[in-house]
C-alpha cells in the first residue's frame, strides 16, 4: 500500500514537472502577446486551462478504460475529447510551440529585421545618386503600369467574358494603389463588340498614361528636392537602432522580455513608417520588402514574432523554412502528452 503512494507520488512528481514547462511556455507566449496583463493573471489562466486540459484526457482514459465500471461512458469520452481539443489543441500547444520557436529564431530575425530597415534608411539618408534613382523608380513604374495594362486589356477582350466586370474594376483598385490614388472610376461605355471593347482599352490606356505621367513627375520632384525633414527622420531612425542593437549586446535589452523587445519594436515602426514616407528614395531588394515597409499600417517582422496568431499564420505561408518549426511543434506536443499521462496515472479510476 505504502509504495503504491509512493509511486503516485512521483506520478504527480512527473506532471507537476512536465505541466511547469507547459504553462511556462503558454504564459510566455501569452505574456509577449498581452504584455499588459499582470503577468500573475496570465499564470493563473494558463495553469487553469491546463489542469482542464488534463482532465479532458482522463475522460477519454477513464470511458476506454473497459475493466472498470463507468457510467454514461460515451458523455465521458465526447467530454474528454472537446475539452481536449478546446483547451489543449486550440490553446496549450499554439502557444507552447511559439515560445519554444520564438527563442531560438528572434534573435536572428531581430538582427535581420535592424539590418534591412538600417539599409533602407542609409538610402534615404545618402540619396547620393538620386538622378539614376528617379529614372530606376519610373521605369519601374512604367513597367509595373504596363504590365497591369496587359491584364485589363485582355479581360476587358476576353471573349468568354466580354466588358467591363469585376476582375477588371479589380485590375482598376490595383492600378489605384500602384499610382497612389484613392481610387479610379471606371470609364461609361456602350456595346460589347470588338470595336467598341477596342475603344474602351484605348480610353483606359490613355487614363492611366496620364496618371502614371503625373506619378513619375511627382517621383523625380520629391527625389531630387529631398525633404530635409525627411533625411534628419533617417538619420535619427538610424541612431537609434544602432543604440538598440548595442544594448542588446551589452545585455541591456533582453529580447526574451516582453518589456524590451516591445522596446525594440517601437524603434523598428519609426524606422518602417520613415521608409514608408520616403519609399521613392529606396530600391527595395525584394516585392515582399516593398509591400512590408510600404503596407499602409506597416508592421515589423518582430512584432509579427510576438503574435501566436501571426507566427502560425507566417508559418503556414511557408515564411519560416530552415527555422526547424516542425521540431518545436513535435517537441511542444511531445511535453505536454508526458505531462497528460502523469496526469492519468497519478488519478487513474481503479476499481476498489
Amino acid at each position: 500500500m505504502q509504495g503504491t503512494n509512493y509511486l503516485k507520488l512521483a506520478w504527480i512528481a512527473g506532471f507537476v514537472i512536465f505541466a511547469g514547462v507547459s504553462c511556462w511556455a503558454t504564459a510566455e507566449s501569452l505574456h509577449l502577446l498581452l504584455s499588459s496583463w499582470p503577468k500573475l493573471a496570465v499564470y493563473f489562466v494558463t495553469i487553469g486551462f491546463f489542469i482542464i486540459a488534463s482532465i479532458g484526457t482522463k475522460l477519454i482514459v477513464d470511458s476506454l478504460n473497459t475493466s472498470v465500471f463507468i457510467e454514461k461512458r460515451g458523455m465521458r469520452l465526447f467530454g474528454g475529447i472537446i475539452l481536449l481539443l478546446v483547451f489543449w489543441l486550440l490553446f496549450s500547444m499554439p502557444t507552447n510551440t511559439h515560445t519554444f520557436f520564438y527563442r531560438t529564431a528572434i534573435s536572428d530575425l531581430v538582427n535581420n529585421d535592424i539590418s534591412t530597415t538600417k539599409g533602407y534608411l542609409s538610402q534615404i539618408q545618402n540619396n547620393s545618386h538620386n538622378k539614376k534613382q528617379a529614372e530606376d523608380k519610373v521605369k519601374d513604374l512604367k513597367n509595373k503600369v504596363d504590365a497591369l495594362l496587359g491584364e485589363l486589356g485582355a479581360e476587358i477582350m476576353n471573349e468568354a467574358n466580354p466588358g467591363f466586370g469585376p476582375k477588371a474594376k479589380e485590375i482598376l483598385r490595383r492600378f489605384a494603389d500602384l499610382l497612389g490614388v484613392d481610387k479610379i472610376d471606371p470609364l461609361s461605355y456602350k456595346g460589347t463588340s470588338k470595336q467598341d471593347r477596342e475603344r474602351l482599352c484605348d480610353a483606359y490606356r490613355t487614363k492611366i498614361y496620364m496618371m502614371a505621367q503625373s506619378k513619375a513627375d511627382n517621383i523625380i520632384k520629391n527625389i531630387e528636392n529631398p525633404s530635409p525633414n525627411l533625411i534628419n527622420d533617417a538619420k535619427r531612425d538610424i541612431k537609434n537602432l544602432d543604440l538598440a542593437k548595442k544594448y542588446m549586446n551589452e545585455g541591456r535589452l533582453d529580447i526574451n522580455d516582453a518589456d524590451d523587445v516591445k522596446n525594440v519594436c517601437e524603434q523598428l515602426n519609426t524606422g518602417y513608417n520613415t521608409i514608408k514616407i520616403g519609399k521613392d528614395f529606396v530600391n527595395f531588394s525584394s516585392e515582399q520588402d516593398e509591400k512590408l515597409y510600404t503596407a499602409t499600417n506597416p508592421v515589423t517582422r518582430v512584432t509579427r514574432m510576438l503574435s501566436v496568431f501571426h507566427v502560425w499564420g507566417d508559418y503556414l505561408k511557408g515564411m519560416f523554412s530552415g527555422y526547424g518549426f516542425i521540431y518545436w511543434i513535435m517537441i511542444s506536443i511531445l511535453v505536454d502528452i508526458a505531462a497528460f499521462i502523469f496526469f492519468d496515472l497519478a488519478f487513474r479510476k481503479t476499481d476498489e
